[in-house]
Formats: structure tokens, sequence, C-alpha cells
């Protein structure tokens, strides 16, 4: 069995989004529109949960708390319409918090990917969130050029279930003209962990700011991060690859992945 595929999520994965990026983003949004509403970070670390942002604030239309404040429409096509709407605003508020440089990516994405392109490796993203958001992370990580090489971004409503339902990874299998035990995905989360491996696909997990105490059971190596050499250092967590990694994950110890049975 040889790895020839690699499949990143993004938030969480590629940069630690959530907390500073979307969290801000959703609350501005809210503010700007006049919507007298805030997530703390521990409310929203429960909507992540939830695969999407449009189903996140589809939850929210049904808590009682959020209708005190906001005379929720009665019909769904309304919904829908008023969702679509604060997605396209909060959307562009992420963009330009992406753009301006304010979040930076995590140690050794950028180190990984261009290994595992210069290895004839092919790349993808498989994620929940929006696709000019991912489009504009992906960008910001790893450069213009690399993400140029990248087999496909698939993201947002792409497919009808979102994580930890497996359509995003069957999609990514199918784009990449790989099975999935030629593949290792790159997560962050239990949601995602679960997506992978049931589409059959090996995890790396790096756990990022909302995912410190989800269980990673289920897959053989768990980090702190990919690490960079001669910068922030990866801790292991968990380990049952059958070698050891040392301060930074290196493209040969995901290649040891594709030996693990699942």
């Amino acid at each position: 069995m040889s790895i020839q595929g690699l499949i990143f999520d993004c938030d969480g994965v590629l940069a630690d989004t959530e907390l500073h990026g979307h969290l801000v983003a959703f609350n501005r949004m809210w503010q700007d529109l006049g919507i007298p509403w805030q997530w703390t970070a521990e409310q929203y670390a429960e909507k992540l949960k939830i695969g999407g942002g449009k189903e996140r604030m589809a939850a929210l239309l049904n808590e009682s708390v959020f209708r005190n404040i906001f005379r929720v429409p009665d019909a769904s096509e309304e919904r829908k319409a008023l969702i679509a709407q604060w997605h396209a605003k909060k959307t562009a508020i992420y963009q330009d918090i992406i753009l301006s440089g304010a979040i930076p990516a995590r140690s050794g994405i950028a180190r990984i990917a261009n290994a595992a392109l210069d290895s004839g490796w092919k790349l993808a993203v498989a994620s929940t969130s929006a696709k000019p958001s991912v489009d504009a992370v992906l960008k910001r990580v790893v450069g213009e050029s690399t993400a140029k090489r990248f087999t496909a971004v698939l993201a947002g409503d792409i497919v009808a279930s979102k994580k930890p339902a497996t359509d995003i990874y069957r999609l990514a299998l199918e784009k990449l003209g790989l099975a999935p035990e030629d593949c290792v995905a790159i997560e962050d989360s239990r949601n995602g962990l679960l997506s992978a491996n049931g589409a059959g696909i090996p995890v790396l997990i790096t756990i990022s700011s909302f995912t410190t105490h989800e269980n990673f059971s289920e897959a053989p190596l768990v980090v702190s991060s990919l690490g960079d050499p001669g910068a922030e250092q990866s801790r292991v967590l968990q380990n049952a690859i059958g070698r050891a990694i040392g301060n930074y994950v290196k493209l040969e110890d995901v290649a040891a992945m594709g030996r693990i049975a699942l």
C-alpha cells in the first residue's frame, strides 16, 4: 500500500480560523445588521458540533433565547433567504479577516503540502465552509502557486450531507481518482475524523483551539501541530503508526499511515 493522496480539512487544519476568524465574523455580521446577538466562545464551541455555517445559523433560529430578541420568519423559504443573506455577509467579513493576515497559517502545512506535491502526490481540500472562504485560506496558507497545484478544493454545499457524513470525502476520492487506502486525511475535529474514517481513509489529527478535549481514539496519529524545523515543535499525543515522530511531522511519517488497518 502506497500513499498517493493527501486531503486537508480547512478550518483548524490549514489555519486556526474558528476562534479568531469565523466567530469574529459571525458576531460582526450580527452587529452590522443591528441584531442584538453575539456568540461567546463557549456557545460557539457547542455550535461547532454542527457541520457548516448555514446549518449552525439554522439551528440558532430554533432556539427560544434567540427568538426572544429576533422575529424569526415562519415560512421555510423566508428562513432560507434570511440565512443566505446572513451567510453571504458573514463570508465577506471572514474573507476580509483572512486577507488582512490576522490569522497565521498552522505550522507544517505549507511544508507538507509542497513536499507531497513534489513527490507526485495528489492534494485536495475537503471542508464544510463556504468555498470562497476556503479558497482564501488555502492561498493565504500555502501561496497562490501551490494552491493552483491542488487537484480539488471541495467546500460548502457541494454535497448533500456535511461532516460527520462521509459525502465530502467520498467526493474527494472521486476527484482524486484514488482508493481510500491510498490517501491520508488531515483533520482537527471528531466530526472530521468520523467523516474520513467512514470513507475508509486513515486520519492524522492536528488538534486546534476548540478540539483539544475531543475523542480521537480511532486516529492512528494525533499531534498538537505538524510543526516545522527550527520553529514550532510537534507534540505527539497518540501514536500507532509504528515509527517515532521527531520535533515535527515529516512526509515519511504521513506515508507510514498507509500501513495502518482501519
